[in-house]
């Protein structure tokens, strides 16, 4: 017990000296089925405005996540009211089923890129909104619940 608890605290050490990372947040999703009319929203202000940045999308799914991919809508708003809104896809697991994420267990996490070299020129405070786009083939609806996604969240990271 004491080298498992040894061994986590030097990992959380080892993570908090990450100077790179400049913000981090995550959101569970209940029952780990996302609603589709639920959109995760993250603020973050403070970043450098000359300083260029990494932003990933972090997606923890288990193993009652049933499809290859993952359809996300990702609206990025500025404080002077500029809206950017992508549509974007990303594989989750290889053909033949193995899940792409990393961890040990059913739980495996996703680091998806969402935006390189980015530059945040304003000062005050940036909205990010994430919901998810999946639709099963044939259907043009949306699904109601998208079963398996556990966790999502976001990362910022100075270049």
């Amino acid at each position: 017990m004491r080298k498992i608890l040894f061994a986590l605290v030097l990992g959380f050490l080892i993570i908090s000296c990450d100077t790179a990372m400049v913000k981090s947040s995550y959101v569970a999703i209940d029952d780990a089925s996302w609603e589709k009319d639920s959109i995760l929203e993250f603020t973050f202000s403070g970043l450098d405005s000359l300083a260029s940045h990494d932003v990933f999308i972090n997606v923890r799914n288990d193993n009652t996540f049933l499809y290859n991919n993952l359809f996300l809508i990702a609206e990025l708003s500025a404080p002077d009211g500029v809206v950017v809104k992508d549509t974007l896809e990303y594989s989750m697991a290889e053909p033949d089923g193995t899940w792409l994420g990393k961890g040990y267990g059913s739980i495996k996490e996703n680091k998806l890129w969402y935006k390189e070299d980015i530059v945040f020129p304003e000062t005050g405070v940036y909205t990010l909104r994430i919901s998810h786009a999946m639709r099963k083939n044939g259907s043009v609806d949306g699904m109601a619940l998208l079963e398996g996604i556990t966790d999502v969240g976001f990362e910022i990271v100075k270049k």
